[in-house]
């Protein structure tokens, strides 16, 4: 958002107010648009010359983070299902307009590297198959691997079951009888248990280690750090957590 837009507008879209108390907001005085007090809902400014009592507005040019999820939270934004990640993310960044998702999905019991964002167009380009965006992961599971594993899983001819479309191929790395490091492009439904568990090892315990460029190995689990979408590994702020 570069360009000027209404007072009430800008306050709505990042996590200020709703349009219909910008007036209040503004007749108090909280509104700042440059170094003079903002006197009108449909005064017209660009969010990095707005100042929200006494604080430039936060994020202006939107959300990137990377968070280490820990295990027992769900990528849900319904509390029904449990704790969620957003409960470790600040308050605000879900009251923005649109507000923070998660750049696909961890199952509850799953940790790792999340990226949580307001750019939709930054979850389409980091989910789509296409864009070949590798996730790293690392896998124990209940059983001995078989000797085939990493050419069954690389040959692009594995199918799932309930599918009729194979996986694309897939990277391998035996770490032990019961350990792999996986490596894939594809985000579909529970892929890499069902990947496993295919060949009669069910995963039970699962973390990825890297999105893309991202890895969250320095973060402990629960905290979260602001990244750049064109970092290679991830320029960061200090690292967070809830408090």
């Amino acid at each position: 958002m570069s360009s000027p837009v209404r007072l009430d507008a800008l306050l709505s879209r990042f996590g200020y107010c709703s349009r219909s108390e910008a007036r209040a907001w503004i007749k108090a005085g909280r509104v700042l648009v440059g170094a003079a007090v903002a006197k009108s809902p449909s005064d017209k400014a660009t969010p990095t010359n707005v100042i929200v009592d006494g604080e430039p507005v936060e994020h202006p040019h939107g959300i990137l983070a990377l968070l280490h999820k820990p295990a027992g939270y769900v990528c849900s934004h319904d509390s029904d299902e449990g704790p969620t990640i957003y409960d470790l993310l600040p308050p605000r960044w879900l009251a923005r307009n649109p507000a923070v998702t998660s750049i696909g999905r961890l199952d509850k019991d799953v940790t790792g590297a999340l990226l949580v964002t307001d750019d939709g167009e930054l979850v389409h380009r980091w989910t789509s198959p296409k864009h070949k965006v590798a996730k790293i992961y690392e896998v124990t599971v209940a059983e001995n691997l078989p000797e085939n594993l990493a050419e069954l899983f690389a040959s692009g001819t594995l199918t799932l079951e309930g599918e009729d479309k194979p996986c694309l191929p897939a990277r391998v790395e035996i770490l032990g009888a019961r350990q792999a490091r996986l490596e894939i492009i594809e985000g579909r439904y529970h892929q890499v248990k069902r990947m496993f568990a295919s060949q009669g090892c069910p995963v039970v315990r699962l973390h990825r280690s890297r999105f893309g460029d991202f890895t969250a190995d320095d973060l402990a689990p629960g905290e979260w750090r602001l990244v750049s979408p064109q970092a290679a590994g991830g320029g960061a702020t200090s690292a967070c957590r809830e408090s």
